[in-house]
């Protein structure tokens, strides 16, 4: 049998594939005790062009993940004022381009990353906000802070606690993870349940609100929302399979 092509990525699917996630999304919010309003989509767009941008654009949206900080660069160039958001791994030598380009900062999964991040910023004179990545599950093939280093650190004013006091242009906001691949619902939940307790002693360690849980994506989403998601990353859900 041959394969069902995707129908074209016009304004009006997209905005559609939109619609119906964030009712699936709201359903499970209230489901959870959570205000249907309480989390905001981040439409990941890695793997499509400035034309897919452009109608999702059209549709409405206003706020993109990217991957890769190479890739993203024509992409916020032709929409600038949407809020870019980078989603993937970050590298040291790429933290020029991602301070100026992206509002967002999702992965910083190091303290010298961040200390980077930090004096860049300053240099360049903007104020990315800042979600730590934490390995949850300690997936040997996933970025983000090991969980048992980063439990010690929450629990008192450690090394992670002197870092974020030292911010003055970056603003950390929360806390990122990615749940394993294919596993149960109630497995999901108890990742993203743990990034939640992270965050919450952080905040009471260091005496600030984080208010950002980065959590979900288009397979989990539901499960990351009732457990407190504030940024979803959905892709495939809104704009289908990424172009071979």
């Amino acid at each position: 049998m041959l394969p069902v092509a995707e129908p074209p990525l016009t304004a009006d699917l997209i905005r559609t594939r939109h619609e119906a996630i964030s009712a699936r999304l709201r359903e499970a919010a209230v489901a959870a005790g959570r205000e249907p309003d309480g989390f905001r989509i981040v439409a990941v767009t890695k793997g499509f062009g400035l034309t897919v941008v452009a109608a999702a654009s059209a549709a409405g949206l206003s706020r993109f993940g990217e991957n890769r900080v190479q890739e993203a660069l024509p992409k916020v160039a032709a929409a600038p004022e949407a809020e870019w958001h980078l989603v993937g791994r970050l590298q040291a030598n790429k933290v020029r381009p991602a301070v100026r380009g992206f509002a967002v900062i999702h992965s910083v999964d190091s303290l010298d990353l961040l200390a980077r991040i930090e004096r860049i910023a300053t240099e360049e004179q903007v104020a990315p906000r800042i979600c730590l990545q934490v390995n949850v599950a300690a997936e040997p093939a996933k970025a983000g802070f090991d969980p048992a280093w980063f439990a010690d650190q929450v629990s008192r004013r450690g090394e992670l606690a002197e870092a974020i006091g030292q911010l003055r242009s970056s603003r950390m906001v929360g806390l990122m993870t990615i749940a394993p691949f294919g596993v149960a619902t109630a497995e999901s939940r108890a990742v993203f349940a743990a990034l939640r307790g992270f965050r919450d002693e952080l905040e009471s360690t260091i005496g600030e609100r984080l208010p950002e849980l980065s959590m979900g994506m288009t397979a989990d989403a539901e499960a990351a929302v009732a457990e407190g998601a504030t940024l979803v990353r959905i892709g495939t859900g809104i704009f289908g399979p990424r172009p071979v």
